[in-house]
């Protein structure tokens, strides 16, 4: 009988040391960013992908079935799932991965986030209380949530702890050297003037220098008017934008109308990783976009 229950246990903690740490990212960067850290040690299920809008999806029972089994939820927050990801939460019925336990992260809690409203005032449009959530498109905020993200996944998983840690120096390394790289690369970039489809790219924007003249839409999750559209073309004679930009998930509709009627290029960026062929990870979202965004300069 003894020899039974050390064969049990022996069986049950064998299987506790090889069983992966299950992540369930909202979003392609941070599934991106907990691979990089994780390795062959996490199975990492992303609940969307670059062509869909982050804010707008609908709580499938696949994302219920993935909820269910994840030790850890890594979401953008500062509301960006808000239409969404509460219910998956709730209906998961996963009690580890709710708001608060430490198999709950959200990204945009260890950022200063930016455009964080005065006041909140729902005619303003689809408005985030907690700022701006698009923070993965300044490449130091990845560096800071790789960090707390590091120590939650050694948190929840102390067995590969050490693992993580080393994977996540390797990979700052990198990111630091490629940072330094994308810096001097979009220099040409700082004070040029930009339309937007979105305020997608206000973390970009505010990292290169880039200046955002515009938007598409009349407000925040406001589909673009014609007479929107319109207004901006005529600013157009007193202060110009040298290009349109908008994400892998936005309609081009808007985009190119403005590009038609100005002689603007429009440019699509992939927003996040998958958003084009060539943003396949972490480090090609922001090659890519770099380059995207020279080539529309000229």
């Amino acid at each position: 009988m003894k020899h039974l229950a050390i064969g049990i246990l022996l069986a049950v903690t064998g299987l506790s040391a090889q069983a992966d740490l299950k992540v369930f990212a909202t979003v392609p960067e941070w599934g991106a960013l907990a691979k990089e850290i994780g390795g062959d040690k996490v199975r990492v299920y992303t609940a969307t992908n670059a062509f869909q809008d982050p804010h707008r999806i609908e709580a499938k029972p696949s994302l219920l079935a993935q909820a269910r089994q994840a030790n850890l939820v890594v979401a953008a927050g500062a509301d960006l799932e808000i239409g969404w990801l509460p219910l998956v939460l709730r209906d998961s019925g996963n009690s580890a991965i709710q708001t608060g336990r430490p198999g709950y992260f959200e990204a945009a809690s260890f950022v200063n986030r930016l455009d964080v409203p005065a006041t909140l005032d729902r005619s303003h449009g689809d408005v985030h209380a907690a700022g701006n959530p698009h923070i993965h498109l300044d490449p130091r905020n990845v560096l800071k949530v790789g960090e707390a993200l590091t120590a939650r996944m050694a948190e929840l998983d102390a067995a590969n702890a050490a693992g993580y840690q080393a994977a996540f120096r390797t990979f700052a390394g990198k990111w630091q050297g490629a940072i330094a790289r994308w810096e001097k690369e979009a220099a040409p970039l700082k004070g040029v003037p930009v339309l937007v489809h979105h305020q997608s790219f206000v973390y970009l924007s505010n990292w290169l220098g880039l200046k955002e003249v515009g938007s598409l839409e009349p407000k925040p999750g406001i589909e673009p008017t014609s007479g929107h559209l319109t207004g901006l073309l005529s600013r157009q004679q007193t202060a110009p934008a040298k290009m349109v930009l908008r994400a892998a998930y936005q309609q081009e509709g808007p985009s190119q109308w403005i590009a038609g009627k100005t002689g603007m290029p429009a440019v699509l960026l992939p927003y996040t990783v998958g958003g084009t062929s060539e943003a396949k990870d972490l480090f090609g979202l922001y090659d890519d976009t770099i380059q995207r965004l020279l080539k529309g300069m000229h």
